[in-house]
């Protein structure tokens, strides 16, 4: 039996990126120790963050 989580992920997003994104990625995986899953959250959360403190607004 699988081990239980305490916080599952059941969603799955793909999304396809250029060789020169692939091989930043892999850079980044190489020297951070993370997964690319690990990354893409972190990625995700600066954004929000950015985002909700109005750094990101489109000009006007």
């Amino acid at each position: 039996m699988g081990r239980m989580r305490e916080n599952p992920r059941y969603n799955v997003i793909s999304m396809r990126i250029s060789d020169e994104e692939r091989d930043h990625l892999e850079n980044l995986m190489a020297k951070t120790h993370k997964s690319v899953s690990d990354i893409m959250r972190e990625a995700m959360e600066y954004f929000t963050e950015r985002y909700e403190s109005g750094e990101m607004r489109k000009a006007a």
